[in-house]
Formats: structure tokens, C-alpha cells, sequence
């Protein structure tokens, strides 16, 4: 919002106070101005001028010799190259001795021998920015209106002594998007009074009813609450006077005539966007508020047919759409040359939907900027009042008895109970009674005291943000003084930081895979349909949940696995011959069972690894060695080993896209409360080679389970006082049986005297006969508290035998 220095002092006194000095406390108080900028970009003794005669260059074709009352008392003689200059012109001229922009000073000259003494100027040469002039005066020099004082400094003519604050407003501060809302916040800061403009509708009376010619009607209460029109006969369309059109140049906007101008003045004075109609182009005297219909369309001002849809809002004239609420009108009802009758628009339109229709069709306005941050609903009428006066003014119309409207939802103003005690607890301050009172009346809050020092504050309707006893707080501290409130230690208990067992986990499990070498990566959620088809994990039944608004069709759907992404990235590094890639991930997928989903979908923590290349880098005291299951087996069993998660076992398994036959499901717990959580293993090879991939690895399983079961306290023992004793035994069993199983099934049989089992060799062979293998372990016996006897290892070994063979049918290997 650029709010002018010298248009916001009719509004409230500024005597005392520069424009830099209110920016200070504007910005003090909470509202940032971005920039100080004046309006005189280096302008001295430029004055406005009468252009008496005008004759032709003797020795030049386009050049003209001007004879120039600039009232110094004699006339001037200058030499002008403009093209539309012209005897009985008032123009700007710029006298000897004077600059002007960018460093240029005026001397006495002469052109092709005819001297010249002055400058007659363009609107570009005096600073001003041509994209905000009328489109008249756009081109050669600037021609003034004809009741201009001759000898008046052009600084006054133009309003250029002038400077412009620019607010950088926050979205709750739409009130500060008017000057009237901005008189009332420096009011507030200054504590002084604030000047409305009044209102002359009653001077400019028509023999009409406004209700003979115009009905409205609202079909759409949940987008506009509020709608009122006024009826003006008899406009004269033209060009605005020059005060005006220094005031709307100064805010950034091009005069375009007046009737157009007057309603953009207004809009910037009260922040209530308006809209004239050329009431002889509407059909039936009906105005209708409702939402766009399927397939219907409207040319806006710009000459843009646009395609409507129906959570767009329309205003209509019965028959067909004259305009979209609160964004632009339409061409079929553009004010013009020709308009003589208008019909004035002030509304209250709903900003979600005046927002969604802008955004929608790229039409940002400053109407839409306002309705969005929704407008003050008690300026609609005054703002409606003060436009029709000043168009009756300056277009000589008359207004129609009337104001023909339609209230679907009267604003209801905020009261809010608050008490002194907490606001000084809120702000750690010791403000009195009275000290409150003045702000609230600086504020132009109402109040009523009640007992216990307890206030009912009324809010008024353009102070929109404020709904809440701490917004009201927050307004006090503004006009208090941010630098005015004490610095006080904060009290209370504190609790030392932590992290969550959750937290803990995962950092534990992060430090120990880039410990095993392997790098973390950090991938999309979002996938592609066939990335799920090729490889469904863990969650083979789930269904791609579809984005509702995807960046691209790559990112279309949510994942339901983390490998194929690992996958992308393994393959990315390699097409850079990066053949050793080691990474890691631990991310969410998003599993349902629903095509379409009627309930949130359930969101899995996993951990996904993927290994290819070498175990190590190639060294000259070694052979390189390719990277294999039991590498990615030991990191996960590293992982569950330092997490203090000891009944971890794996099963070879055929899960969809891992390799058939080096693969392990791995399942935690045992008994009945046993499951499986995911499962290591090589990559498919029809996988592989669809991917250009050699030998490729992978690991995905849940991590919740893991962070359940996660224990990470710490037991000490004792070093063992007596002696082990070790056996070896070489079983017979048949090829399809798990090791794992054995080990497993000889614990339970030993008991807690089997300190450890380790198996030292397997072996396949014709000797032994088909679909056996001999499987040797070694074990190790050790008592806490005493030594072991021979016979006691001895029947306790023959047991884990007997054991092994009622189980598996294990022979002892002779």
C-alpha cells in the first residue's frame, strides 16, 4: 500500500512529523515501510506556462519557436521539438537556472540560430513514470488543464512535493490497505484525531427513485452478504481533474476518465472496492448475485474471454453476466465515451472465493487484493455515498433517490471481556487503569468498565483481526511501546532436553550404518504408478494413492516401498561410474487396501538399504572383493546387536522382487509373538538387467518393531573364573533344513550352559547323497560358578544330539 504524505494529512494532523519520522514509528508500531520515496526526483524553478504563439523553425522542420507567458513578467522565446505543442496551451516550463531529473540544467541556448530561453516539458522529464499517465498524455509534452495558474511552481500543479510511504502490511492488517485505515493507525500512534470526508449525496438530488430503475437480488448468501448499488442519470464521461489524478498517480494507479477514477479514489480513501456500471447496457433493471453456471463465459475489461466455473460468483443483470465479483467487470457493460446513466456497485463479496475465481484466472487487481483480505463491512455504504457525491460532482450527474440494496448476513461487531491484570501478566508490565483507557481511546475502541476491574472492549468492524483478548493485548503493547516493556527473566521449572526412545533409535541406527560404510540418502515420497507395479516391497496388496494436484506424472502417487527410488539412485551413480554404492534410507511409505479412500491411509517408518560393487576399495595388498547377502546380513545384525534385540532369526523367503534364492525374511520375537518385519536379500535379476544393474543387494524392513524392541541397557559381567569346554559335532540333515533352525533347536535343548554355537563348515557331496548336507558346529560349555565336569558336558551334549535328531532326523557325521 503507498500511502501519500500530503492525501493522509487530510485525514489526520501530521504537523510536527515528517514522512521518514512516521515511517519510524509506523514500522515502530508494528506496520514495516518499505521505502521513504519522493514524489520530486530533483525538480527546481519549474513553473506552468501559457504557450501564446507558436511558428515554425526557420531553419528547422520540427522544431517550433514559442512565445511563452511563464509570469515573470515578460515573455519568454523558446525553441520546442514536441509535435503536439500549440498556442493556448498551458505547459510546464522549465527556466533558466533550473534542473530537472537526472542532473540536467537548464541554460540559455540557441537551436539552429534562434535562441531559446527555457525548456517546455514532457511528463518523462520532469521524473514523473509515464505508465501512470493518462494514455494523452503519454506521448510529447505535458499540456496542463486550461484553468491552471500561469507562474504556479509545477511542484504544487503536480503534487510532486509530495512523498510516499510503502507499506509492507502483514494479510491480518487489511485495514492499513486504505488511507482512512491508515489515518486511524497514525492517529492511534500520534494520539490525535482522525477527519473523515464528508458527505454531500444530498446536494446533488435527481427527481428518480433508484427502486424505479434498479432491483438486486442476492442468490448466493454464503458468498455476499451485503450488496447495494446507487442509480446516477446525466454523466458527462471525461477527463479527471488534476487533484484527483495526483492522488491516484501517487498510489500507483493511471487515471483513465472520471467516473472510472472517482471509484479507484475511493477505494484507496475507505479500502471498499467499486464498480460502475453503464446502466443503459444492462437488460431489465435487475442485478443478481449468484454463482457461475457450467459452461458459461464473460469477456472482461481487458477484452480476455474467460470460462466460468461454478464456484465463481457472478453479478448479472438477469440475462447475462456484467462482471466477476470482486476481480473485474465485464466489457458488456464498460463504462465508455457514451455512458450517460450508471449504476455505482459496493459490496461485501466473500474473500475465500473472490481469491480462489483470481488465483484461478491469473486477475489480480487491487479490488481482489482488498476483497480478499476481506473489506470492512461498515464501509460499504459510506464508500458508496462518497463515490456517487464526488461522480455527481465531477461528471455532473444527478443522483436518484435511494440506495437500492440486499442484506443477506449484517455484520456482527467483536466484544471482547478483558481484565488490567491480564494484560500486566501477559506483558510483565504495571500499566494503571487510566494508562489503559487512553490507549483503547487512541485506538478509537469502545469500552465499558465492569466490576473487578474488568473491561468490555468493542471492536470495530474495520479492525477485522482482532477476535481474541490477546489480539487486544497485543494492540496495547503496540501503542505502549515494544521498547517501553521491561525485560523480565523467564520463571518457572525447566526439564532437561532429551531425546524420545523414537529419536534415540534412529539416531543410534544412522550412526551405525555410516559406520559400516554405507551413505544416507533422502528420496520423494511421491512416485510413479509403474515404480509400485515393478516393485510392491513389503506390501505387495497395497493400492497407489493418487495425488490430488501432482507436480508431474513422475510424482503422481505415494510410495508403498523405499527400493525403488534406492533403486534409481544406484542406477544414476553407476551411469556416472560410480560402481561401489553403499545408501541407506529411513522413510515413510503409505499403505492402504482401498482403491478409493474413504480413511488415512496407514504411514510405515522403514529403513531400506541397497548395496552393490565391492566390499572395500581396490588396494595393492589385496584383490577387491565383490559385495555379498552376508555383508548386508551382518550390518542388520550389527544394527539389532548394539540395540540389545537378541531374538532376531531369518528365513530363506521368495517376497516378489527379491531374488529367489538368496533371500531371508527376517522375523523378530518368538513363539506365537513372533512376525516378520522385512526381508533382506539380492535384487531380482530380471530386475537387474531391465536396470543395467550387475549384482545388487538390498534391505527393507519396519522399524517400529525394532524401536519396541530396542533395549539399550547395558549389562556388565564378570570375566568367566573357570574353564569352558568345547565339543564339535558334524549332523547330517537334509539340504532343504535352515542352520539357523539347528542353532536354534540345540539352545533350547542345551540350556544355559551353551556358551556359544558357531558353525566352522558345511558340506555338500556325492558321498553324502543327494539332498543332504553336513553342517559342523562347534560348541562351547561353561558354568558361572563352578567347573564343569566331563561327564556333565558329555550328557548334556548327547541331549542337543538327541534333540537334533528327533527334530530334523539328524545323523551324527562318522
Amino acid at each position: 500500500m503507498k500511502v501519500s504524505y500530503q492525501w493522509l494529512s487530510q485525514y489526520v494532523d501530521l504537523k510536527g512529523y515528517s514522512a521518514s519520522e512516521l515511517a519510524e514509528k509506523l514500522t515502530r508500531s508494528g506496520i514495516e515501510v518499505d521505502v521513504v520515496e519522493s514524489r520530486n526526483k530533483g525538480i527546481t524553478n519549474v513553473v506552468v506556462g501559457y504557450v501564446k504563439a507558436r511558428t515554425k523553425h526557420p531553419d528547422a522542420d520540427k522544431l517550433n519557436v514559442c512565445t511563452v507567458d511563464a509570469g515573470q513578467g515578460e515573455d519568454l522565446q523558446i525553441v520546442c521539438g514536441a509535435p503536439n505543442v500549440d498556442s493556448g496551451q498551458k505547459v510546464a516550463v522549465a527556466l533558466v537556472g533550473a534542473k530537472l531529473p537526472d542532473g540536467l540544467h537548464i541554460k540559455r541556448a540557441k537551436l539552429r540560430g534562434v535562441e531559446s530561453m527555457g525548456m517546455i516539458c514532457s511528463a518523462k522529464e520532469l521524473g514523473m513514470n509515464e505508465k501512470l499517465l493518462p494514455k494523452d498524455q503519454q506521448d510529447g509534452i505535458l499540456v496542463l488543464p486550461d484553468d491552471t495558474q500561469i507562474g504556479q511552481s509545477i511542484l504544487d500543479v503536480l503534487g510532486l512535493d509530495d512523498e510516499v510511504m510503502e507499506l509492507d502490511l502483514t494479510p491480518n492488517r487489511s485495514d492499513c490497505l486504505s488511507m482512512i485505515g491508515t489515518a486511524y493507525e497514525i492517529a492511534a500512534i500520534l494520539g490525535r484525531n482522525v477527519q473523515l470526508p464528508e458527505d454531500e449525496v444530498g446536494l446533488h438530488p435527481s427527481q428518480m427513485k433508484a427502486s424505479d430503475h434498479l432491483r438486486v437480488e442476492i442468490n448466493a448468501a454464503e458468498q455476499c452478504s451485503r450488496y447495494a448499488a446507487r442509480h446516477i442519470t446525466g454523466v458527462k464521461v471525461a477527463t479527471s481533474p488534476l487533484w484527483l489524478q495526483n492522488r491516484l498517480m501517487a498510489a500507483g494507479i493511471r487515471p483513465i476518465n472520471n467516473i472510472v477514477d472517482v471509484t479507484n479514489f475511493v477505494m484507496l480513501e475507505y479500502g471498499q472496492p467499486l464498480h460502475a456500471f453503464d446502466a443503459d447496457r444492462l437488460e431489465g433493471g435487475l442485478i443478481t448475485v449468484r454463482m457461475a453456471r457450467e459452461g458459461e463465459k464473460l469477456v472482461t475489461l481487458d477484452d480476455a474471454e474467460r470460462n466460468l466455473e461454478p464456484h465463481m460468483l457472478l453479478i448479472t443483470d438477469g440475462a447475462k453476466p456484467i462482471a466477476l465479483a470482486g476481480v473485474m467487470g465485464g466489457a458488456n457493460s464498460e463504462v465508455s465515451a457514451e455512458t450517460t446513466t450508471i449504476v455505482l456497485e459496493s459490496a461485501k463479496f466473500d474473500g475465500g472465493t473472490v481469491r480462489k475465481a483470481s488465483r484461478q484466472l491469473g486477475l489480480r487487481s487491487e479490488a481482489s487484493l482488498r476483497f480478499e483480505k476481506e473489506v470492512n463491512p461498515e464501509a460499504v455504504i459510506p464508500a458508496l455515498e462518497r463515490a456517487a457525491s464526488l461522480i455527481a460532482k465531477l461528471a455532473g450527474g444527478g443522483i436518484s433517490v435511494g440506495i437500492v440494496e440486499s442484506v443477506t448476513r449484517p455484520a456482527q461487531p467483536v466484544s471482547i471481556p478483558i481484565t488490567l491484570d491480564k494484560i500486566n501478566r501477559y506483558l510483565g508490565t504495571e500499566l494503571s487503569s487510566l494508562e489503559i483507557k487512553v490507549i483503547l481511546n487512541r485506538l478509537h475502541f469502545q469500552f465499558e468498565e465492569q466490576a473487578g476491574a474488568e473491561w468490555m472492549i468493542h471492536v470495530p468492524l474495520r479492525r477485522g483481526d482482532i477476535t481474541r483478548d490477546v489480539d487486544l493485548i497485543e494492540e496495547i503493547a503496540r501503542l505502549y511501546g515494544y521498547d517501553n516493556i521491561p525485560s523480565t527473566p523467564i520463571l518457572g521449572a525447566t526439564t532437561p532436553g532429551a531425546l524420545t526412545k523414537h529419536q534415540a533409535v534412529r539416531r543410534t541406527m544412522r550412526g551405525l550404518l555410516t559406520e559400516s560404510g554405507l551413505n544416507e540418502v533422502i528420496t520423494y515420497s511421491f512416485t510413479h504408478p509403474d515404480q509400485i507395479a515393478g516393485f510392491r516391497g513389503m506390501y505387495p496388496e497395497a493400492k497407489p494413492i493418487a495425488l490430488a494436484m501432482p507436480m508431474s506424472e513422475e510424482r503422481s502417487v505415494l510410495r508403498t516401498s523405499l527400493v525403488p527410488h534406492l533403486l534409481d539412485t544406484l542406477e544414476y551413480n553407476r551411469n556416472r561410474n560410480q560402481n561401489d554404492v553403499a545408501i541407506f534410507e529411513i522413510g515413510k511409505v503409505f499403505v492402504t487396501g482401498e482403491e478409493q479412500l474413504t480413511t488415512l491411509p496407514q504411514e510405515k517408518l522403514l529403513l531400506g538399504i541397497v548395496w552393490a560393487g565391492s566390499r572395500m576399495p581396490s588396494h595393492w595388498g589385496g584383490k577387491s572383493e565383490k559385495v555379498d547377502f552376508y555383508d548386508l546380513k551382518g550390518v542388520l545384525e550389527k544394527l539389532t546387536s548394539v540395540l540389545g534385540i537378541p531374538d532376531i532369526r531369518y528365513t530363506a523367503a521368495k517376497p516378489e522382487g527379491f531374488h529367489p534364492g538368496r533371500t531371508a525374511s527376517v522375523t523378530i520375537g518368538s513363539g506365537a509373538g513372533s512376525r516378520v518385519i522385512g526381508y533382506v536379500g539380492q535384487l531380482h535379476p530380471a530386475l537387474q538387467m531391465s536396470k543395467h544393474l550387475d549384482d545388487t543387494y538390498m534391505l527393507e524392513i519396519e522399524l517400529e518393531p525394532l524401536i519396541e524392541a530396542a533395549d539399550f541397557r547395558i549389562e556388565y559381567k564378570p570375566l568367566p573364573k573357570y574353564p569352558a569346554i568345547g565339543r564339535d559335532m558334524a549332523v547330517v540333515v537334509d539340504a532343504s533344513v535352515q542352520v539357523a533352525d539347528i542353532r536354534y533347536a540345540a539352545r533350547e535343548a542345551a540350556g544355559a550352559l551353551l556358551e556359544s554355537i558357531e558353525v566352522f563348515d558345511i558340506y555338500t557331496g556325492e558321498r553324502l547323497g543327494g539332498g543332504k548336507k553336513s553342517v559342523a558346529f562347534a560348541l562351547v560349555y561353561r558354568h558361572p560358578d563352578r567347573t564343569l565336569t566331563d561327564e556333565e558336558v558329555t550328557d548334556l551334549h548327547a541331549k542337543v544330539v538327541a534333540a537334533l535328531e528327533q527334530t530334523f532326523a539328524a545323523e551324527l557325521r562318522k
